[in-house]
C-alpha cells in the first residue's frame, strides 16, 4: 500500500499525521509519502519520523493580507502541477489531506488524478483548506459529529494522541494542582494573568500548586514573579512529559486548539479553556464550546480573561471536587483511543476500492 499525507504547517497538524502514518505501516506495511511547505514543522518532525517529505510552494489564503492572498493564488496552479508530479511518480493508493498550506494542492492534484482522498479534520470547523476540497474528496476522517456535515462520507475517529493520555486516572489526593499551558511556544496573555494572580490564588485555594508551562519568552519573567511564593509554583519552559503533569493535576488552564482538546478527552481532565482569538475561523473557540456543550470545560475568552475572572473559575472549580469529577467523565466522553488504527483503516479501505 503507498500513501501520501499532505499538509502541516503547525504541531496541529503534523503529530497526528505522523501518528498516522506510523499505524499504517504498522498496520499494513505502507509506504508513505508526506507533501508539505518549507515553512512548516513538517521539515523538523517528518524526517526526524523517518518518513521522506517533499515540498510545494503555496502560501496562505484565509486571514491574510491582500498582497499575501494575491501571491498564494498566482503560487497555487503550479503548486497543483508540482502536487500532481509528485503523485504521478509516487503512485499512491490514497491522498490523506491534514490540512495546512500544502494539503489543498495535494488534494487538488488527487481529485483530479482520480486517486481516491481522505480528510482528516480534528477541529469543530474544517480548516480552509480542507473545506475547498470538502466536496470532492472520497471519505473524511473528524474528531466531532457536527464537522461531518461539512463533507459527503464521514466517520467520528477522534485525533491521535499519545496512549500515555488515556492511561490517566481521576486524581483525589491533595493538594490541589492548577496545570497551565498555552502551547509549545507559550500564550503570553495566560502567562500574563496567571503571573499577576498567582498570589491571590494561592490565598484563596489552600495548599494549591501551580504548575505552569510559559514558553521561552516568558520564562524568566514568570520565574522572578513567581519568586515571593516559594515551591507554591514551578515554572518550565517547556513540559516533555505532559501526561504525567496531567496525572498530578486537578484542573488544566489552557488553550483548545485540536490537539490540546483531543489530550483533554483522552485525559478525562476538567479545563478552562481561554482559545486563541485570533485562531483562523475562530476555530479555537468552537473547539472549546463543543465541551462546555457537554459540561466537560469551562469557556474563559481572552478579552475577559483578568485577575478576577480567573481567579473566580479556578477558586469556584477547585472548590466544588464532585463538578471537577463530573466536567473530566464528560471531556472523556470524546476520547478516542484507537483514532489513528481507525483513520488508517479507512484510508486502506479507500484506497483498495
Amino acid at each position: 500500500m503507498r500513501v501520501i499525507v499532505a499538509g502541516g504547517g503547525t504541531g496541529g497538524h503534523v503529530i497526528p499525521a505522523i501518528a498516522i502514518a506510523q499505524e499504517l505501516q504498522k498496520q499494513y506495511g505502507a509506504e508513505v509519502l508526506f507533501i508539505g511547505t518549507a515553512r512548516g514543522m513538517e521539515n523538523r518532525l517528518v524526517p526526524a519520523a523517518g518518513f521522506p517529505l517533499k515540498l510545494v510552494q503555496v502560501g496562505a489564503l484565509n486571514r491574510v493580507s491582500f498582497r499575501t492572498r494575491l501571491r498564494t493564488f498566482l503560487d497555487l496552479p503550479n503548486a497543483v502541477w508540482e502536487a500532481r508530479g509528485m503523485l504521478a511518480e509516487f503512485r499512491p493508493d490514497v491522498v490523506i489531506g491534514v490540512g495546512g498550506y500544502a494539503s489543498g494542492p495535494a488534494m487538488l492534484a488527487a481529485v483530479l488524478k482520480r486517486i481516491p482522498t481522505l480528510v482528516f479534520e480534528p477541529n469543530f470547523v474544517p480548516g480552509f483548506a480542507n473545506r475547498v476540497v470538502a466536496r470532492w474528496v472520497s471519505g473524511a476522517a473528524v474528531h466531532f459529529a457536527e464537522t461531518g456535515a461539512w463533507f459527503r462520507d464521514a466517520a467520528v475517529t477522534g485525533v491521535p494522541v499519545r496512549p500515555a493520555f488515556f492511561a490517566i486516572t481521576p486524581k483525589k489526593d491533595p493538594p490541589p494542582v492548577l496545570l497551565v499551558f498555552g502551547g509549545s511556544q507559550g500564550a503570553h496573555a495566560i502567562n500574563r494573568v496567571v503571573m499577576e494572580s498567582a498570589a491571590a490564588l494561592c490565598a484563596r485555594v489552600q495548599g494549591l500548586r501551580i504548575l505552569h508551562q510559559t514558553g521561552e519568552r516568558d520564562y524568566q519573567a514568570a520565574v522572578d514573579a513567581y519568586a515571593p511564593l516559594g515551591g507554591a509554583v514551578q515554572v518550565h519552559k517547556f513540559i516533555d512529559d505532559m501526561p504525567g503533569f496531567f496525572a498530578q493535576s486537578d484542573l488544566v488552564l489552557c488553550r483548545s486548539g485540536a490537539g490540546t482538546v483531543a489530550e483533554i478527552t483522552a485525559a478525562g481532565k476538567p479545563a478552562i479553556f481561554v482559545p486563541l482569538p485570533t485562531a483562523a475561523d475562530d476555530h479555537q473557540t468552537r473547539n472549546a464550546e463543543a465541551l462546555v456543550r457537554i459540561g466537560g470545560a469551562v469557556l474563559l475568552k481572552e478579552g475577559n480573561l483578568n485577575r478576577e475572572s480567573l481567579g473566580d473559575a479556578v477558586a469556584g472549580l477547585l472548590a466544588d471536587p464532585p463538578r471537577l469529577q463530573a466536567m473530566g467523565a464528560a471531556a472523556r466522553q470524546l476520547a478516542h483511543p484507537d483514532a489513528a488504527r481507525e483513520i488508517a483503516a479507512l484510508a486502506r479501505k479507500l484506497g483498495h476500492r
